[in-house]
């Protein structure tokens, strides 16, 4: 099956200097590994349940006019444990958050990371059940 795709061309020249250097055969292949890699590491996300303790790494564009990671923290505060912000460069930053909850509020919040244009990157680390949780089972 052939789906178009539009790329921005920044990032587009990097998909193609990564297939070389890496040795893939096409763009179409690299891109395949990536979804393979996307969808495995979010279909892990969609197995945990009950409360979890988990570390969400994120970086994203500064958008001055919509300070939305602000936003975001407040909406799901529940849930943020703590957070650490780093500036990477003046176009970019940096945040990991560690947060406690139940795994679907978690999923959620990470899914609205995900849909928001200025974010280049979320990584999750599920570290579990949530303390109270293993000292009781």
């Amino acid at each position: 099956m052939i789906v178009s795709v539009s790329i921005p061309e920044a990032l587009l020249r990097r998909v193609d200097e990564s297939a070389e250097r890496r040795g893939f055969a096409s763009r179409s292949e690299i891109i395949r590994q990536a979804l393979r890699y996307f969808m495995a590491e979010y279909e892990e996300l969609d197995r945990v349940h009950g409360s979890v303790i988990a570390t969400v790494t994120i970086t994203y564009r500064k958008e001055r006019e919509k300070p939305y990671m602000l936003g975001a923290h407040h909406a799901y505060g529940g849930i943020v444990s703590t957070f650490l912000h780093a500036h990477v460069d003046e176009q970019n930053c940096l945040e990991v958050l560690v947060v406690k909850g139940r795994a679907e509020r978690i999923r959620r919040f990470i899914e609205s990371l995900l849909t928001r244009e200025e974010v280049m990157q979320v990584k999750t680390s599920i570290l579990g059940p949530a303390l109270h949780d293993l000292a009781t089972g």
